[in-house]
């Protein structure tokens, strides 16, 4: 692999997405400034793939990333030049697709050369269907979604990725993989580790679950004005680590760039959606985070050591997207003297409207935006706004009932109350989510080369 860092101590590794729709600016500047040897683009949340495959149902050719072609149209020509690997979950439903896509970028910007590795695998839909297990934090099996179940996408480790990088792919794009894997198999790779190397993974993993959210970890987890402040946080910089071989490594980000690293901000993204710190199951590694050491070495520099490793789960978690209703929403706004009022008497109308629809005993949502809202009819009681915002939501079985809502929200327009306007309405499918475990040897990952 042709790494771009003369100092093969230290591996350069960035995160060029959070989410799905993540700013490009940022990856585009790590590319070009970062001296990287790896950029990564973790863009898959729980629904993510389910949406996808939906999408794919309705056109083959779809499935992966929407932003996948701009993603690569602005960071290909430097990563190629300086030797950076990129590294993405993208292919989401459909890796294949992607891989194709980003030959078709290389091809339009005109680039010599690029090799693509495609990592399929992830989808255990066919398994799942024929093995009745049970759901996680539930009484239930997966036949209880049968007729339902849109997509079924194990978690991948890093070792489904390796083939790719020692088949010295420019380009890696893979379906589901667990987030911090997308980091730790360069390292892997590049440092040599074992696969039950478990200190040196597990700390590979503190790396990853630093830097897969982004701009979390570089200020934007964190900016509360007067109490947290953030500098520019309109152009704020995507993080990197320095890595060394025994897995210590330094959070930063690019000089010039908004935001900031610092022992706070490291603090809050190592916590984030950590259960039990001492036990982060992955599927290469159950990572110790209780031992981490966060020392700010600099300016925007903070060293972070001590992550701790034991034995792999037998197991991997699988991501099960299913279809579960529609919901069907309507919004009005209420303005001046009397605003709160009106708006209450509009959703009283409208959950009378709803009973003499038959509907009252649908799962539904009645609040005043600004008000209520957030925290129901304790907090802000006493208050009375210039404006509100009526918003009615019903979780319904068909379209038909989900449509109704905003049918009657918008009557509200002519059969009163007073001085409404503003209406949106919208109806959508839900794709909902549920958890499950397979056996490992169940899962067999694969690496397909397209080269330009």
């Amino acid at each position: 692999m042709r790494w771009n860092n003369d100092r093969m101590d230290v591996f350069r590794i960035g995160s060029g997405a959070g989410y799905s729709g993540d700013r490009i600016d940022p990856a585009r500047e790590l590319a070009e400034r970062g001296r990287l040897n790896a950029l990564v683009f973790e863009c898959l949340a729980e629904r993510t793939i389910a949406l996808a495959q939906l999408r794919r149902s309705q056109d083959p050719d779809a499935g992966f990333d929407p932003l996948l072609q701009e993603r690569m149209h602005a960071v290909l020509p430097a990563c190629v030049a300086q030797g950076t690997t990129v590294i993405t979950n993208m292919g989401a439903a459909n890796p294949e697709g992607a891989g194709q896509a980003v030959i078709r970028v290389a091809r339009a910007l005109g680039l010599p050369r690029l090799r693509v590795a495609v990592v399929s695998g992830d989808d255990v839909l066919p398994w799942m269907q024929a093995n009745d297990v049970v759901l996680m934090d539930s009484e239930q099996t997966v036949r209880c979604l049968d007729g339902r179940l849109v997509s079924a996408n194990a978690y991948l480790g890093a070792d489904a990725l390796l083939p790719a990088l020692r088949a010295q792919a420019d380009v890696v794009v893979t379906g589901r993989v667990a987030d911090p894997a997308l980091f730790l198999a360069p390292l892997m790779h590049h440092f040599g580790w074992a696969a039950d190397d478990w200190p040196r993974l597990g700390q590979g993993i503190v790396a990853g679950h630093l830097l897969e959210c982004a701009a979390q970890v570089s200020g934007g987890y964190i900016a509360d004005p007067g109490y947290v402040d953030v500098p520019g946080l309109d152009e704020v910089g995507f993080p990197l680590a320095e890595v060394r071989a025994d897995g210590s490594f330094v959070i930063t980000k690019l000089d010039g760039t908004g935001g900031r690293v610092d022992r706070l901000t490291c603090t809050a993204q190592l916590l984030y959606e950590l259960e039990d710190p001492a036990r982060y199951l992955q599927p290469d590694v159950v990572a110790d985070f209780s031992p981490v050491t966060l020392r700010e070495v600099g300016p925007d520099r903070v060293a972070v050591a001590g992550g701790e490793g034991a034995p792999r789960p037998a197991q991997l978690k699988v991501s099960l997207g299913y279809r579960d209703g529609f919901i069907g929403e309507g919004q009005i706004s209420y303005a001046g003297p009397g605003a709160r009022s009106r708006g209450e008497l509009a959703l009283a109308v409208l959950e009378r409207r709803l009973r003499n629809a038959g509907l009252a005993g649908l799962e539904h949502r009645a609040e005043l935006i600004g008000v209520n809202a957030m925290h129901g009819p304790h907090l802000g009681a006493d208050r009375e706004p210039y404006e509100v915002r009526v918003r009615l939501a019903v979780r319904a079985d068909t379209r038909a009932q989900a449509e109704r809502v905003g049918q009657e929200v918008e009557a509200l327009y002519l059969n009163g109350p007073a001085g409404g306007g503003g209406v949106t309405m919208s109806t959508r499918e839900v794709i909902a989510v549920a958890s499950a475990l397979m056996p490992r040897e169940a899962v067999r990952p694969h690496c397909r080369i397209l080269e330009l």
